[in-house]
């Protein structure tokens, strides 16, 4: 993390700004001078303690998240001052591991206990001390940690969640269990909504997705619940395939309600798609091809979407239909290519023996357009954590790498994990690679306990400044890649947060392994 270079007021901690405006840094010196003073006054109020800090945190000229560890540790001389001046408070050591828990830093954990020393009821240290578990992969100890703070706030709608959705990957019937007893305990509560959403979002069956996002539909109106606004989303692109007149009904009831102005047209747009892909299949039916092929033309889904295979096997479906199978295999064959999905599989197949392809052809094809644009992986020479050597790209010519970009405190990135992990034990002994890059150099401490108590079997290896970021094109975490054995990126851009995916991953991996690159005729189609 970018260290402040401290200037002299700061350094005793006299809270004056650097500013070309006197007047301007005195206010501020005066501001954060009442505030520590509340403090004083009160130093059990957690809410002075986060007046003040937050004020601190504005106080320090280019202060930003990325060094916000840094920015923080400049108030430990004061806390470590009021610790001593008020020993019986809890509240002053969890002010200051709850900011450092916020800024997702190792320096957490010590002022969290030491307030759990204090007080051992205190609620909202357990509650940090299970996030922070998490990022150290302690996943057993942050789930009694989230426990014991919903034993202790019973009502508290955040401590059931993230109590009941600990057991996800661990339990899954406790996990459901647990889930629709917030739901049914906290009906008012944007909790209640998140626990069906992820409910929905998680179950690999068609109508029991249905039936949970009805219920959330029901229950917590997407006009007062967000999550359940963005559940509908979701659930109109399941609606769009297997129902696309409920999926227009559905898009115009959300179009009328009271939205910003961006989610109305959005869900306006939503109900023209919804209108032409229902259209599009009665053409179908009435065996009018030409004009499916027409209005089909006209429709585009977000790459994100969970109708996206859907949409274009029904585009294809409709060329076919038309006459025009050359059109319909040489657009599965692009998708396909670069997503490969058992439904688009076989329906490619087919397609290919209509046009005379057995399946060595077909699949020939599938590895041509593939590597067609496959790109060489930016070369990379980093520390790894665990041995402290020096890993390259290159050792692992020979081998498939599936590169991950991640760091501690990201929460889709561990959610990705136990998918990653899943796939992986089903090739076991292949020549795979799996590595992680951590982004976050200031989240260091994390990396070789999280890899110790986690049990995930991927490499971590130390970024070099943002470079390998920069050569990737990494816009975000999690982003993945998956790299042959020639050193070429052959899928990017995917993420794996369900059995379909995971599904996906593993027909990638499959396709990858059996095929030789330089030898198109030693191929499988996956």
């Amino acid at each position: 993390m970018k260290k402040i270079i401290l200037s002299i007021a700061i350094l005793t901690l006299s809270f004056s700004v650097i500013a070309q405006d006197n007047n301007e840094a005195a206010a501020d010196t005066a501001s954060l001078t009442i505030l520590r003073e509340a403090v004083e006054a009160h130093p059990d109020s957690i809410s002075a303690h986060q007046k003040f800090i937050k004020a601190f945190k504005h106080s320090i000229p280019n202060a930003t998240f990325q060094n916000e560890d840094s920015v923080l540790s400049l108030l430990e001389s004061q806390y470590k001052n009021w610790m001593q001046q008020f020993p019986k408070s809890a509240a002053v050591p969890f002010a200051l591991g709850d900011a450092y828990a916020n800024a997702e830093s190792p320096k957490a954990k010590p002022y969290l206990l030491k307030a759990l020393v204090i007080d051992p009821k205190f609620d909202k240290a357990y509650f940090d001390l299970w996030i922070d578990a998490e990022r150290w992969g302690e996943f057993k100890k942050g789930q009694q940690y989230i426990k014991k703070a919903s034993e202790l706030q019973p009502d508290n709608p955040d401590y059931a969640f993230y109590f009941a959705d600990t057991y996800e990957n661990s339990d899954p019937q406790k996990y459901i269990a647990l889930s629709l007893d917030v739901v049914k305990r906290f009906p008012n509560s944007e909790r209640g909504a998140q626990a069906l959403y992820w409910l929905a979002f998680r179950s690999s069956d068609q109508k029991d997705k249905i039936e949970i996002y009805e219920q959330l539909k029901s229950k917590f109106p997407p006009e007062k619940f967000g999550w359940s606004a963005g559940a509908m989303s979701n659930y109109f692109d399941l609606l769009l395939q297997v129902n696309p007149a409920k999926a227009l009904t559905l898009a115009q009831f959300m179009s009328h309600l009271k939205m910003s102005v961006d989610d109305t047209k959005e869900w306006g747009k939503q109900a023209i798609l919804a209108k032409q892909v229902d259209h599009a299949r009665k053409f179908l039916e009435e065996h009018k091809p030409a004009d499916a092929v027409k209005i089909l033309s006209e429709v585009t889904v977000s790459r994100w979407s969970s109708a996206l295979e859907a949409i274009k096997m029904l585009k294809a479906e409709a060329m076919d239909a038309d006459g025009n199978t050359s059109a319909a295999y040489d657009s599965l064959l692009v998708f396909f290519a670069k997503t490969p999905g058992e439904k688009t599989k076989e329906k490619l197949l087919n397609y290919g023996a209509k046009l005379g392809k057995n399946s060595t052809q077909v699949k020939s094809d599938v590895l041509q357009k593939r590597y067609t644009n496959a790109k060489p992986a930016p070369p990379f020479n980093l520390l790894a954590y665990l041995t402290n050597d020096s890993v390259s790209l290159s050792d692992y010519r020979g081998k498939i790498v599936l590169l991950t970009f991640w760091f501690p405190g990201c929460g889709p990135c561990r959610g990705e994990f136990p998918h990653f992990q899943k796939v992986l034990s089903k090739f076991k002994g292949k020549d795979i690679v799996y590595i992680g890059i951590n982004v976050s150099a200031e989240q260091n401490e994390y990396v070789v306990p999280f890899m110790k108590s986690s049990g995930y079997s991927f490499t971590p290896l130390h970024e070099n400044g943002d470079r390998q970021e920069k050569s990737y094109k990494v816009r975000g975490e999690p982003t993945n890649f998956l790299i042959d054995q020639e050193g070429r990126i052959v899928f990017s851009d995917f993420m794996i947060q369900d059995l379909k995916a995971e599904q996906m991953l593993e027909l990638m991996i499959s396709s990858m392994l059996a095929n030789n690159p330089g030898q198109p005729g030693r191929i499988t189609l996956n």
